[in-house]
């Protein structure tokens, strides 16, 4: 644990810590060092007081992508939490009992069920790695290794300690992990196209109001300062009457990417609220089909002790596959 040299004063009011960073928090950025810290406090505060120079390393200005050393002294300004925020800080996650498709002394993975957050979050009380840490003993320095968006399923990695997290985050941040997903999508996807490279950039939805709403993905042209480049490759498994299953591999890790590149395509995810086809989502409600329609089916990583190549596998949830199954019955045996 990192050594506390600094703490609140005795009344209400906070008061300025400073936080000694340890070998096993050594190469973490620094927003996310804050983050793991500042439970409650949303990370929109945290990046602001980053860049106003509140806080400090070492006690000069950082950015939020600055990587923390070991015995680095981080100076954290006074951070006020809401009541509201820290009710649900004071009410523990529900322990929750998730699939494990493997486990051992370095990491567990399981099957994210559709419709869960991964973590808790703007306003999200709390997700799958508050749910496991209150569900498993000795499980409160468990951390994500990645993410999955709430309404897709499949394979998760939560590391078990710090070690195994760091090797396992190098993994995904070098794009050395080969994840697989399965996405239904509208209309019959064309076999030659099997790259899609188009940049990508983040937005926010304007309210009625003219605040700032919805956080989106769209994709830019090539030379636009503020889009980043986005690989998706695409394969086709299966055509299904007016769809099409998909065999999706992302080489970068952009947020919504897959949703984003293949509806820019013409080609949008079945049951995708935020890109898909609204009149088309609504129609297959009544068919059964009541969330997106992508699944993270299959990851291949290192293990982080071993060294040795890991190949998970999820098979598509009840949910899906009774879909496919209505689209297309399966042949009766002759």
């Amino acid at each position: 644990m990192n050594h506390i040299i600094g703490a609140k004063s005795a009344d209400a009011m906070p008061a300025v810590k400073w936080l000694k960073v340890d070998e096993d928090s050594a190469g973490q950025r620094l927003a996310n060092f804050l983050m793991r810290h500042l439970k409650g406090v949303p990370k929109t505060h945290v990046y602001r007081i980053i860049r106003s120079g509140e806080v400090r390393v070492n006690k000069g200005r950082s950015s939020a992508d600055q990587r923390v050393a070991a015995g680095d002294l981080i100076r954290i300004p006074p951070v006020r939490i809401s009541a509201q925020v820290q009710a649900k800080e004071d009410a523990p996650a529900p322990a929750r009992e998730f699939e494990v498709l493997m486990e051992d002394e370095a990491l567990i993975a399981i099957d994210k069920p559709a419709g869960v957050a991964v973590h808790g979050g703007s306003g999200v009380s709390f997700g799958v790695i508050e749910q496991i840490r209150q569900s498993m003993p000795h499980a409160s320095e468990f951390e994500l290794v990645h993410r999955l968006d709430r309404e897709t399923s499949g394979i998760l990695l939560v590391a078990k300690k710090r070690s195994a997290l760091k090797h396992l985050q190098t993994q995904f941040r070098e794009r050395s992990t080969d994840k697989t997903y399965l996405a239904l999508v509208r209309g019959i996807w064309p076999q030659r196209q099997k790259v899609i490279d188009l940049p990508l950039q983040k937005f926010l939805l304007t309210n009625g109001d003219g605040s700032k709403g919805e956080r989106r993905v769209r994709v830019v042209a090539p030379n636009d300062p503020q889009g980043m480049r986005a690989i998706t490759l695409v394969k086709v498994a299966r055509l299904l009457g007016d769809y099409t299953l998909l065999e999706v591999t992302i080489k970068t890790g952009r947020t919504h990417q897959i949703r984003v590149h293949l509806a820019s395509l013409g080609h949008p995810i079945l049951g995708d609220d935020k890109y898909g086809d609204y009149d088309l989502n609504k129609a297959l409600q009544k068919t059964g089909l009541r969330r997106m329609f992508l699944h993270a089916w299959k990851l291949q990583f290192r293990h982080p002790a071993s060294g040795e190549l890991v190949a998970l596998n999820a098979p598509l949830p009840p949910e899906l596959q009774s879909f496919i199954d209505h689209v297309a019955p399966p042949t009766p045996p002759v």
